[in-house]
């Protein structure tokens, strides 16, 4: 699991829809407790938010069942594709996508 940083204040269904439409996916398992929007064959994007009445950031984790190397493919694209949205994402930690 790659995780992607955003200092927005975006609603979960929102973020998800967006993501989707960043990387011309759907929303998978909409209104479920688990919805991702798959990014590739193997990996696939979650996001978690902060608990109420918490600040951002929101984390975007790119996860895959594959290997690392999959996720991390997977979030340098979807980082792309979400800053030419004008999402700003920065890294949790020093090495991550």
């Amino acid at each position: 699991m790659v995780t992607l940083v955003v200092d927005l204040p975006i609603a979960k269904p929102d973020a998800l829809e967006t993501i989707a439409f960043a990387c011309d996916g759907v929303v998978e398992h909409a209104r479920t407790a688990y919805p991702r929007v798959s990014l590739s064959p193997g990996a696939w994007a979650e996001v978690q938010i902060p608990k109420f009445g918490d600040p951002p950031p929101l984390a975007v984790d790119v996860c895959s069942d594959e290997s690392i190397d999959v996720a991390r493919a997977a979030a340098v694209r979807l980082r792309g594709a979400l800053e030419g949205l004008g999402w700003r994402i920065r890294d949790p930690r020093p090495g991550e996508a």
